[in-house]
């Protein structure tokens, strides 16, 4: 009899009933989990818990009975979200279609703002020690991105009751544009921008297109009404993480409304902040509001301490105090309310909420797509207890190893004050800034053409197994290029003139023609030194023996930054669909589109500007060096106390990076016999015949090469950076007397206004 109950109870999980792809997603992401943690608890593959996910496949016994049971579980926790206005749906809708309830916000996945052809591009970069690309397919079901719609009206406006206290009526908003994501705590969106009208009455500009009269005299009344009226925030990106404070952007007009000065004198600039004694600090201190230790500044937070799981606290984002710097932010400082409250919100939408500059935002996603602690399963008594949440940082800062640390860190005190450590000592992992003189060949061509990696750091971070805790000390290691870390281990025997460039496959190159890809400078290393991970690993795919001397690596360790990688590459790409340039356009259709892109939407083009500064500078902020504070080598700076402060794990994107552009660069070379002239960051310069990427990469019936450059909107391809005239390139070596002048610094526009000089 147990066989035939065996067999009924295995003829039931076969028919177990899952949700559509969408609602596995969203469930998934809800409770926080990444699709490594379901695959793992399933045991099965990555790629297979995807393709539930996107419908490609459906799980069969035993794991189909486990999978509904885990989404079962989830959807008692996370109940799908009603939409009494919409349709009712057939079940067998296609994920992606109208009318399908909106996933719950996670990495890669805003809440409402699902975003545009992000689920055809996941699979573009490679893993860490893989050769190839490979594209996902192009006709994935997606779901329209928000924001994509015209610009909001900024001239009229509901007219409403400033005594009401009520939010003005929505006006009509741009066709998919909504504000708050269907969660009605934040129905008004994440953002408000705050201006005075012509007629005198505050307003805010809220996304979406909608105005709110704001009925605050006083900067507390204000931050009052945010809370309790205005309806902004955004909801958590993680199950375990917060749900993203109101942001309120004061225009100058607001500013002189509150009481606040339009522009920071030198002193106060200098600072960061206003003075302690300014009225209306005063004024927040008497109602019982508190600032953050930075004060009043350009980005400032107004809290009061958490009672429970109930946050009070409002950010302020001042433009005329420099807070959108115009590196990342353009021309935004300068854009009308209703026009700036669009950027922001698309920003807010797709990436999160800005926490201040676009690096400390690109920090702070990190963390809130990793949260350091969860709530453990319920005790004895069914009470929950803040735990570590397994995949994160962790709440407490970690030492980096010796090798790892900057100059002046507590773990350098002891050296002599003037000691400079040479790479034996220092792991020195940066992009390429490299160049070479031009042969007599490539001097006979009339073109340097320029090519720039799109997202380059993104895409080095991208699968990407990097420590989650502290490093552990190894003597004479066997090098393992799964073990993230770092190596002394000596590479100057490796032979760029042979090397391996496949399965049993090696190729003959001109050496001297290439960057080493073991430093930054390009120039091949002298006995040992300390690298990252993937360095050491790409001397051993390039067919070289590696025997470290010893190495700091971590055991404890995961895909941290996958979820970082998906949502900013979704970001940027749903941004660069909206601005026409697609993942699927031919290589010419590709160039053509990108020639003028940012004149059919200038303030899309900000957003794709701040989505890339992002990129950099929270990769940045992942080794901040101190900043003033009476700061003196040898003490600890601020930005060590936060477990967000790891060197090792820039290092280790950077040394990614570098490496899967030298692997292009390889491949490149052993195809056509071409060698670049200059490599800067990310972008590669080459001596061609012609003025377009076309007229030197090699495309067959299409195609590109194999593990070579490709022409493409995606993360890891590249795009056209610029075109000068090899005539051009000789005359400014030779004014500088400068044989090896990195021309990719001004191959864009041609513009050198001093000789280089590494910055």
């Amino acid at each position: 009899m147990s066989e035939l109950f065996d067999a009924v109870d295995a003829l039931v999980a076969s028919r177990s009933v899952l949700p559509p792809p969408a609602e596995r997603k969203r469930l998934r992401a809800a409770h926080g989990l990444t699709i490594d943690e379901v695959a793992t608890a399933l045991k099965v593959r990555r790629a297979t818990v995807s393709g539930w996910e996107a419908g490609k496949t459906e799980p069969r016994p035993p794991e189909r009975d486990a999978y509904a049971r885990l989404l079962d579980k989830l959807a008692e926790l996370y109940p799908a979200p009603t939409t009494p206005a919409a349709p009712e749906q057939d079940t067998a809708v296609p994920e992606g279609s109208a009318g399908e309830p909106a996933p719950a916000p996670e990495a890669g996945t805003a809440a409402g703002a699902p975003v545009a052809e992000a689920a055809a591009v996941t699979a573009t970069e490679k893993t860490q020690t893989g050769n190839t690309q490979t594209p996902a397919s192009a006709t994935a079901p997606v779901t329209p991105a928000p924001m994509a719609g015209p610009r909001p009206p900024r001239t009229t406006r509901p007219s409403t009751s400033v005594a009401s206290h009520r939010p003005a009526a929505r006006k009509a908003a741009p066709a998919a544009t909504p504000a708050g994501g269907g969660d009605p705590r934040f129905a008004n969106g994440p953002l408000a921008v705050v201006d005075v009208d012509d007629d005198g009455q505050v307003v805010a500009y809220c996304t979406g297109g909608l105005v709110l009269d704001v009925p605050a005299k006083s900067l507390p009344s204000l931050v009052e009404w945010t809370l309790r009226e205005a309806r902004l925030g955004a909801p958590r990106l993680s199950g375990s993480g917060k749900d993203a404070d109101p942001l309120l952007v004061l225009t100058p007009s607001a500013l002189e409304r509150y009481g606040l000065p339009v522009a920071l004198t030198d002193e106060e600039r200098h600072a960061g902040r206003l003075p302690a004694e300014h009225r209306v600090i005063k004024q927040l201190v008497r109602t019982d509001w508190k600032l953050t230790k930075r004060g009043l500044g350009p980005w400032a937070r107004i809290y009061r301490p958490a009672t429970g799981s109930d946050r009070q606290c409002v950010q302020l984002c001042i433009p005329s105090w420099n807070a959108l710097d115009p590196r990342s932010w353009g021309h935004a400082g300068q854009l009308p309310p209703a026009d700036l409250a669009r950027v922001l919100g698309v920003y807010a939408a797709r990436v999160m909420t800005p926490r201040g500059s676009t690096a400390v935002t690109g920090l702070e996603l990190m963390t809130a797509l990793h949260p350091p602690t969860r709530a453990s399963e319920p005790d004895a008594t069914g009470k929950r207890h803040s735990e570590h949440n397994p995949g994160s940082l962790g709440k407490d800062p970690v030492d980096c190893a010796p090798c790892e640390a900057p100059d002046g860190h507590p773990l350098l005190a002891d050296l002599p004050r003037f000691h400079v450590c040479g790479p034996a000592e220092k792991l020195f992992e940066e992009a390429y800034d490299w160049a070479r003189p031009m042969t007599d060949d490539e001097c006979t061509l009339r073109h340097l053409v320029g090519i720039d990696v799109n997202m380059a750091f993104a895409a080095g971070a991208n699968g990407l197994v990097v420590g989650l805790g502290a490093p552990t000390h190894v003597k004479a290691p066997g090098f393992d290029a799964k073990l993230p870390g770092s190596w002394l281990v000596d590479l100057s025997h490796v032979d760029l003139s042979r090397v391996k460039t496949g399965k049993d496959k090696w190729a003959d190159l001109d050496a001297s023609l290439l960057p080493s890809p073991f430093t930054p400078s390009g120039e091949r290393p002298q006995g040992p030194a300390w690298y990252a991970t993937p360095t050491v690993a790409y001397a051993v795919e390039l067919g070289y023996e590696v025997r470290p001397l010893e190495a700091y690596v971590r055991y404890e360790n995961g895909r941290y930054l996958d979820g970082w990688y998906n949502r900013l590459r979704d970001a940027f790409l749903a941004t660069m669909a909206d601005l026409g340039v697609h993942a699927d356009l031919s290589p010419a259709d590709f160039l053509a589109a990108m020639d003028d892109y940012k004149s059919g939407d200038p303030e899309l083009a900000i957003v794709v500007s701040a989505v890339k500064a992002t990129v950099k500078g929270g990769l940045g902020k992942l080794r901040e060096r101190p900043r003033g504070e009476g700061w003196k080598p040898g003490q600890p700076w601020r930005a060590l106390a936060r477990p967000t402060w790891r060197p090792d794990i820039r290092a280790a994107v950077i040394s990614r990076t570098r490496i899967n552009l030298h692997r292009k660069i390889v491949k490149h070379a052993a195809f056509t016999g071409q060698y670049p002239v200059a490599v800067l960051s990310d972008c590669v310069v080459y001596a061609a015949d012609g003025p377009s990427p076309l007229d030197f990469l090699p495309y067959r019936d299409g195609k590109p090469l194999p593990g070579g450059f490709k022409l493409g909107i995606n993360p890891g391809l590249v795009k056209w950076e610029g075109t000068q005239s090899v005539l051009w390139g000789e005359e400014v070596r030779e004014r500088f007397n400068a044989p090896e002048l990195n021309l990719a610094r001004y191959i864009k526009d041609g513009q050198i206004t001093d000789k280089d000089n590494g910055e």
